[in-house]
């Protein structure tokens, strides 16, 4: 039966693609080998090219591989390995990361690998996959059960490796008094290994599947990035997609812009053409196919780019949330830092009601530079919250984001929002955020947009954050977003950190952290609980009635005003 080949590169039709689960991608044709010895096996046995309750088991065992390692110490990892070749660092540090014997080894067996994944036969391919097989790791805690027995140890290692790793056992499933063989690692593989259940074999396929996939796609990322002339990551993921198209297969019939494709169609997905239209990139793919291994991968990429972080910015890549409180006024800023807040924010509602103007209007440009003069005088990191940078002249606000940084500042939080409700422009937000960035390298710029504090133009939320985030922002912030699934949809789709703003009806911290959350404000409400608590006690004085207030002493305040230092570094 002949069979139609679509083409598809408008961003609307390659998205929906993705997101059909008809579509699934199509195993390249080859005949199946023997388990563990073969390409063809790991092709079969892999979350990358099945479908259905399979895919969903083994992205699960993916999942389980990635939920042990921790985003920034991948990042830290891959900054500090040696130069070499660029493949070879990535999975050489992936597999150190996952507890692998031998990661150089391992390395260099991926590579071959990954020479045919996606489409090809080679026997020394053949034989990297049975040596990979070979070479488990420290089991995930739902996997420990596969693992029975003593380890068998590589040549000259003589204690098993952080993490606790258990291997097969060197006997198991061997004649009484047998040896086994041994590999290139010193471990059991190919006919002498014991015998491993089907679900150890799935899991082992998974890994290797992972480290080839970052062999292939990281090492691309990477490569690019570095070539792009410093641009941001997001940027790169855009316009130097690693993954430039993608292939499907038909499993049922389905409809894709309005064209009729049979089951056992071939459809073609120019990914590289569909991103030059739209700023969200489709690199890592959409519901229900979204790479697992994705913060990773930037991760890694990051790592391995090595661009300096400065001291706020690393607040911001770990896997709890930089919670940063929003002060008024020195006094309100030392306080907070007294008590041990790495960084403070500023709080824009703050400064224009304590000087008598509104806030979100561009009227509180003095005050605003004034306050960030006083703080860049105490001892903890700040950010300022400057509104919309009080002008749409991009120039002009790059000036202003310089003098906040010469005054001490770490970071600026710039807004999309206008004082009557509407939404300025994406493209002009973008301009003033890579003013800034041309301007000031050095500071953190957190761009926010109002879509859903305003509660207008909520659709255009993720188109807005990437053209900000490809326009230089460190960070992106959307007050008003408490819903955990809108969250979630949002942190697999950026590269920079997610900053929301904390709300007592919705997620809590270690919630917001699970989702993908790196920065939590305060914004007013910490500006608004003290109006609160001063009007209660003044009235509860006034009536008669009893109140400990619990307030710090006449000295305790007068000695904030006292802590004074050395500007901290940025």
């Amino acid at each position: 039966m002949t069979h139609t080949t679509h083409e598809f590169d408008r961003f609307e039709d390659v998205r929906s693609a993705l997101a059909d689960p008809a579509l699934v991608p199509e195993r390249p044709a080859a005949e199946d080998g023997p388990a563990g010895a073969s390409v063809a096996w790991l092709r079969a046995t892999v979350a990358r090219f099945s479908h259905g309750e399979p895919h969903r088991r083994r992205r699960a065992l993916v999942e389980a591989e990635l939920a042990r390692l921790a985003p920034e110490s991948l990042r830290q990892a891959a900054a500090a390995a040696p130069g070499g070749e660029l493949r070879a660092g990535v999975v050489r540090t992936l597999a150190g990361a996952l507890g692998m014997p031998r990661p150089e080894a391992v390395a260099e067996a991926v590579i071959v690998v990954a020479g045919v994944y996606f489409g090809g036969e080679d026997a020394a391919a053949d034989e990297a996959v049975a040596r990979l097989v070979g070479w488990p790791t420290a089991p995930a805690p739902d996997q420990a059960a596969l693992f029975s027995g003593g380890a068998v140890l590589p040549p000259g290692q003589t204690a098993l490796p952080s993490g606790g790793v258990v291997l097969p056992s060197d006997r198991a499933g061997l004649p009484s008094g047998a040896a086994p063989a041994l590999g290139e690692a010193g471990l059991p593989w190919d006919e002498t290994r014991p015998p491993w259940d089907e679900a150890a074999l799935e899991s082992a396929a998974s890994r290797i599947g992972l480290l080839v996939q970052a062999c292939e796609a990281t090492a691309t990322l990477v490569a690019a990035a570095a070539g792009s002339g410093g641009l941001p990551l997001s940027r790169v993921l855009r316009d130097r997609p690693p993954v430039r198209g993608m292939r499907r297969v038909a499993v049922r019939a389905t409809r894709v812009a309005d064209r009729e494709i049979a089951a056992g169609d071939v459809v073609l997905l120019d990914l590289a053409t569909a991103n030059r239209a739209h700023p969200v990139p489709l690199t890592f793919g959409a519901a229900p196919r979204i790479c697992p291994g994705r913060a990773h991968a930037l991760a890694l990429t990051e790592g391995l780019l090595r661009r300096p972080l400065t001291p706020f910015a690393r607040l911001h890549n770990r896997a709890t949330p930089l919670l940063l409180p929003n002060a008024w006024d020195h006094a309100s800023a030392a306080a907070l830092a007294a008590e041990g807040f790495e960084a403070i924010g500023t709080t824009s509602l703050g400064v224009a009601a304590a000087a008598g103007l509104p806030d979100g209007a561009a009227a509180t440009a003095a005050a605003t530079m004034a306050l960030a003069r006083r703080l860049g005088e105490g001892r903890f990191l700040f950010t300022v919250d400057a509104e919309g940078g009080f002008s749409d002249d991009a120039a002009e606000v790059a000036e202003l984001a310089r003098a906040l940084y010469e005054a001490g500042a770490a970071g600026i939080n710039l807004e999309d929002g206008r004082p009557d409700g509407t939404l300025a422009p994406m493209e002009l937000h973008a301009s003033k955020i890579a003013a800034v960035k041309n301007a000031v390298p050095e500071l953190f710029v957190n761009a926010r947009t109002d879509t859903h504090w305003a509660g207008r133009q909520e659709n255009e939320t993720a188109t807005r954050l990437a053209l900000y985030e490809q326009s230089g922002a460190d960070g992106v912030f959307v007050p008003g977003l408490s819903d955990p699934d809108g969250i979630a949809e949002l942190t697999s789709a950026l590269v920079v950190p997610l900053n929301v703003l904390y709300t007592p009806a919705g997620p809590t911290l270690s919630e917001l952290a699970a989702l993908g959350v790196r920065r939590v404000s305060l914004g007013s409400l910490l500006y608004r609980m003290a109006l609160a608590s001063a009007v209660t006690a003044a009235t509860a004085i006034r009536d008669g009635r009893a109140t400990d207030p619990g307030a710090p002493s006449y000295a305790d305040v007068q000695a904030l005003a006292q802590a004074r230092r050395v500007r901290p570094p940025l």
